[in-house]
């Protein structure tokens, strides 16, 4: 079921989801146009420092280069999660992978666009933290990682496109603490200009072969290192505009 519809007005932030028979309803209540009801494709490796640090595992066989293409994932509906949700680590595994992301959401169809045109198709943007279990890999992603239930909450809300001055400058800040404490500690920082594909030209490229639909959403950027989160922990992701997203890590059957 979508959530209940919080905001009545387009500038405000609004709900995360909602299921595409609600277009018209949303449309109607001056929401945003296109919350989340598509696919959600992730991008690895556009981080400098990430793509830095792995420069000599590129020279490896059987690539021995860098990809020159944009490297995507995939995230189905089942990973999706609320803010303020419990990601659960499987039985037999003692900490999860996690990474802070910026959600593009997508508003209208886009196909070969370019890349000055690009963000006009852009209807907001969100937080989204990515989990998955160890062991992935970045030239063939790993299903069974990455696609566990509840494994991507996304939130607190869509911030309208035209709320965010220069989406190029927001810088994303993940923190992780033990449930009990008060205060968080800062782990990783993100600016979107320490991207290796700016926001533009990423959707440009993507859509060079594949068409995005409105309410599809990309994870356009990944904090280059995974954090581990362990059960008890709690993960925080935030950024000017878009608020703080947060979860909770905990054991499967509850034990932390």
């Amino acid at each position: 079921m979508p959530p209940e519809v919080l905001v009545q007005v387009r500038s405000a932030p609004t709900p995360v989801w909602a299921s595409p028979n609600d277009a018209r309803a949303w449309a109607e209540a001056g929401l945003l146009e296109a919350p989340i009801t598509g696919t959600v494709y992730g991008v690895a490796l556009n981080s400098r420092a990430e793509r830095a640090s792995l420069a000599q595992a590129f020279e490896q066989a059987p690539y021995k280069a860098p990809p020159k293409a944009p490297v995507l994932f995939l995230k189905p509906s089942n990973t999706l999660a609320r803010h303020g949700a419990e990601v659960v680590v499987p039985e037999g595994v003692e900490a999860l992978e996690a990474r802070a992301a910026l959600a593009v959401v997508i508003g209208r169809p886009a196909c070969r666009v370019s890349i000055e045109e690009a963000l006009a198709f852009v209807d907001g943007y969100a937080l989204a933290l990515d989990f998955q279990t160890p062991g992935a890999d970045y030239y063939r992603p790993a299903v069974r990682q990455s696609c566990r239930d509840g494994f991507l909450p996304i939130g607190p809300w869509i911030t309208p496109a035209s709320a965010i001055d220069d989406p190029n400058a927001l810088e994303i800040i993940v923190e992780v603490e033990v449930e009990v404490e008060v205060d968080g500690v800062v782990r990783q920082r993100l600016p979107m200009s320490e991207l290796h594909r700016p926001l533009a030209q990423f959707l440009a490229e993507v859509t060079d072969f594949m068409t995005l639909a409105a309410g599809d959403v990309l994870l356009a950027a990944l904090t280059p290192t995974p954090l581990v989160a362990a059960p008890g922990r709690r993960v925080s992701a935030k950024a000017e505009g878009l608020g703080t997203l947060f979860c909770r890590v905990v054991a499967e059957g509850g034990v932390s």
